[in-house]
């Protein structure tokens, strides 16, 4: 089955380099127009990857030390029945773990060193229920958690800050104070390290220590656990989970779901994920409107071409056609390629940013900063389709006004001179 004639002519004028100077200059013009939409689409697949990929690493290694959902008691004070509120819970058919805790912030010296941290007192056979982190230590470090021992584990990268191993003695300065008639003294107690974590997550490596819950309630100075933490199926079902669950718990009872207690920084990663996005797409928009000023020059040029089609009886229409048919196959040509180079560098980058950093000797991602010390990636359909489309689209909008003009082209007045 032959093919219309305005694909041929445009594929030929797409092609045309050869015949003489200016074609070899407007075919040049054409091939960087091709490269710029390719770099264009590049960057951007490569960008929303990585952004993809640091999202999911972080909020992996933060599903690993934190749970799902947190029940509180509202007054900030014990839960009354914490076992009870458990068991409400579980009602939930996507509740499958369970576990009572305490939390709050403290002091934590030894000897000159002092070191602001998040105490969590947690029940470590309930615990492995509801955390990876939990379910890693349970037969080693949490098994050394025992009420009245007064042992503490905490993250490597703070033993590392503080200069503990396990066996030492660290001081845990509470909240509050203690009313003496010399005045308010600090709550002092002395813990005996007998575990480290590494999670991954440099927040919580660095800042985040586990008592026994029973221990807890007697630092902090309350009766009994102040929430109990929930493991969900399905972590992305959390939100709704919680807004469920809040209903059913009743006005005592504060529902907080992971989504909520790190909303700051997701909302961050979802604001500048748009923003580059904006950005980006702006190149690839640059680059598909260079085709512009190839095809007004092609027009141009082949203006006695045109006029001869049309005295052989094409219509405007066929003429327009011919020129975005030349625009479309430099945009597709040069999409696919950019879709095709930003997925090898995209499912290629834990491989080529590290030679990059070898080569440079330098560390693109301080694990104190960036919370994770390698580039990750997660090149994800959602956002390569529409990169995809995006770039087709811009190329095909590139085409229309030069097309136009060649279709107004009049065949007397291309002809008079030649």
């Amino acid at each position: 089955m032959p093919l219309p004639f305005e694909l041929q002519v445009g594929w030929r004028y797409t092609r045309a380099g050869r015949g003489g100077r200016r074609n070899r200059f407007i075919s040049f013009i054409s091939g960087v127009s091709m490269i710029g939409i390719a770099l264009g689409v590049m960057a951007l697949i490569v960008v929303l990857s990585v952004m993809n990929g640091f999202q999911k690493e972080v909020r992996d290694r933060m599903l690993n030390v934190i749970a799902h959902v947190e029940l509180l008691n509202y007054s900030g004070q014990a839960l009354p029945d914490w076992q009870a509120t458990a068991a409400k819970a579980r009602q939930n058919p996507q509740v499958i773990g369970a576990a009572p805790f305490i939390v709050s912030q403290s002091l934590i010296a030894r000897g000159e060193d002092m070191r602001g941290a998040i105490i969590r007192g947690i029940s470590p056979a309930e615990e492995a229920t509801v955390t990876g982190l939990g379910a890693q230590l349970r037969d080693t470090a949490y098994a050394r958690l025992k009420p009245g021992e007064w042992n503490i584990v905490i993250g490597a990268e703070m033993a590392r800050l503080l200069g503990v191993h396990e066996g030492d003695k660290i001081t845990v300065v509470s909240p509050g104070g203690q009313v003496t008639p010399a005045g308010v003294v600090p709550r002092l107690k002395s813990f005996t390290v007998v575990g480290t974590f590494n999670s991954g997550h440099y927040e919580y490596d660095s800042g985040l220590a586990l008592i026994h819950v029973d221990d807890a309630a007697k630092l902090f100075r309350f009766e009994g656990p102040t929430g109990v933490q929930l493991r969900l199926k399905d972590v992305h079902e959390a939100r709704r989970v919680a807004a469920e669950l809040s209903q059913q718990m009743g006005p005592d009872i504060l529902v907080r779901d992971w989504t909520r207690s790190n909303a700051t920084w997701f909302d961050a990663v979802q604001i500048e994920k748009r923003m580059m996005s904006i950005v980006l797409t702006l190149i690839v928009a640059v680059a598909a409107f260079n085709l512009v000023s190839t095809l007004v020059m092609t027009v141009t040029d082949k203006q006695s071409d045109i006029a001869i089609l049309r005295t052989l009886g094409a219509s405007p229409r066929s003429v327009m056609g011919i020129f975005i048919v030349q625009g479309a196959v430099s945009g597709v040509i040069g999409t696919l390629a950019g879709v095709g180079l930003g997925l090898l560098i995209a499912f290629n980058i834990d491989v080529i940013v590290p030679f990059i950093e070898h080569l440079l000797n330098v560390s693109f991602l301080p694990g104190s900063i960036y919370l994770i010390s390698q580039m990750p990636s997660d090149p994800q359909q959602g956002d390569i389709v529409p990169i995809a489309i995006g770039s087709l689209a811009l190329a095909f909008l590139a085409t229309l006004y030069p097309s136009w003009r060649a279709s107004r082209v009049q065949p007397a007045e291309a002809l008079r001179y030649e």
